[in-house]
């Protein structure tokens, strides 16, 4: 008898065990925020599904909403390209962490001048986005585009109408770049914009300035790269040469930010020094609430993209964090007793 209720019992843990591994009770991990790196934490969370059958569903809502949804507890982990104080993560009992790096690039729409990179530099971005020019012929544009002749034609200002981290990452770089714009409208997720059309995340204004001629707008790099648009050359902080964005360029301003633990890796990357720094880079931060059960998931997770997501990060041209990085993420989930 007593072997007989052994074998059931054996029985029992055995299909509970089968059961638990299920495809119905499969880990699934939520998260929201930014569109910024949306792209890519699509492509990593396809192949940490085929690998490990745990599914992250992500929401590119802007980081607004990355940073509301991480402070009331509605998703596993948020995202934000503007990086939290530690004064505000503690307020809500979250940590933060870089995961990635790309650049926010302008963009725009001119019959005929598809493949031509244009040259801005701040004081142009500035006053467009100030409504003081308005036509692609404006005589200031032309001169710092010598070599090539500018339509007369409207502009029409795109910018985002959500809440959002490439918003702050531009405003930041104006910020500093124009005395006039950190005047009167200054650096936020959110601003009063002078001029403009909003369009929701960086895909929609990608839309819109794909289908409007004489179109301008702000988006993340693989947006504009993916939709065949061109991409401005930017002057750099040092004022000495216009610069691309490329890999290069971007690595060569996170080159100049020093990440530091006790600041819960707060950094700026916008408009870094040296003559090829990209000046419109950032960073893409995880906003993770340290008391919701999945956590430890999360981490294995970003533990997965550190040590396996360099390749799929690089072919959406993103760059991945450095290996120091990478160590000192590691250190800060160890001191918040979440590492994986």
């Amino acid at each position: 008898m007593k072997s007989l209720i052994l074998k059931f019992l054996c029985f029992l843990v055995i299909m509970f065990g089968i059961l638990n591994n299920s495809p119905s009770q499969a880990t699934e991990l939520t998260g929201a925020g930014a569109t910024f790196p949306q792209p890519v934490i699509l492509a990593w969370a396809y192949q940490y599904y085929k690998q490990t059958k745990v599914k992250i569903n992500y929401q590119g809502i802007g980081s607004g909403g990355g940073i509301r949804q991480a402070q009331e507890r509605t998703v596993d982990f948020g995202t934000s390209d503007k990086p939290l104080t530690s004064e505000e993560l503690r307020k809500y009992s979250l940590i933060q962490f870089p995961f990635i790096i790309g650049a926010v690039v302008i963009t725009y729409n001119l019959p005929g001048l598809k493949n031509i990179s244009l040259n801005f530099d701040h004081k142009a971005i500035c006053e467009i986005y100030l409504g003081k020019i308005n036509n692609w012929n404006d005589p200031y544009l032309r001169k710092i585009n010598s070599n090539v002749k500018l339509p007369d034609l409207p502009i029409t200002v795109v910018r985002r109408s959500d809440a959002s981290g490439t918003t702050w990452l531009f405003t930041t770089y104006l910020s500093k770049a124009c005395k006039a714009w950190k005047e009167k409208v200054g650096a936020g997720t959110s601003v009063n914009w002078p001029v403009g059309i909003g369009a929701k995340g960086n895909p929609g204004v990608t839309n819109y300035v794909k289908r409007t001629p004489g179109a301008i707008g702000y988006v993340e790099f693989i947006y504009a790269k993916q939709n065949n648009l061109p991409m401005a050359k930017l002057l750099n902080a040092d004022g000495t040469a216009f610069v691309k964005p490329t890999i290069k360029s971007m690595q060569s301003a996170a080159g100049n930010v020093k990440w530091k633990i006790e600041k819960d890796f707060f950094a700026d990357l916008t408009y870094q020094p040296g003559k090829t720094s990209y000046p419109i880079t950032g960073a893409s931060f995880v906003l993770l609430p340290v008391d919701k059960p999945k956590a430890k998931e999360v981490t294995k997770f970003f533990k997965w993209v550190f040590e396996k997501g360099d390749n799929i990060a690089k072919g959406l041209y993103y760059i991945p964090l450095p290996d120091n990085l990478v160590k000192l993420i590691y250190s800060y989930w160890e001191i918040n007793k979440i590492k994986p």
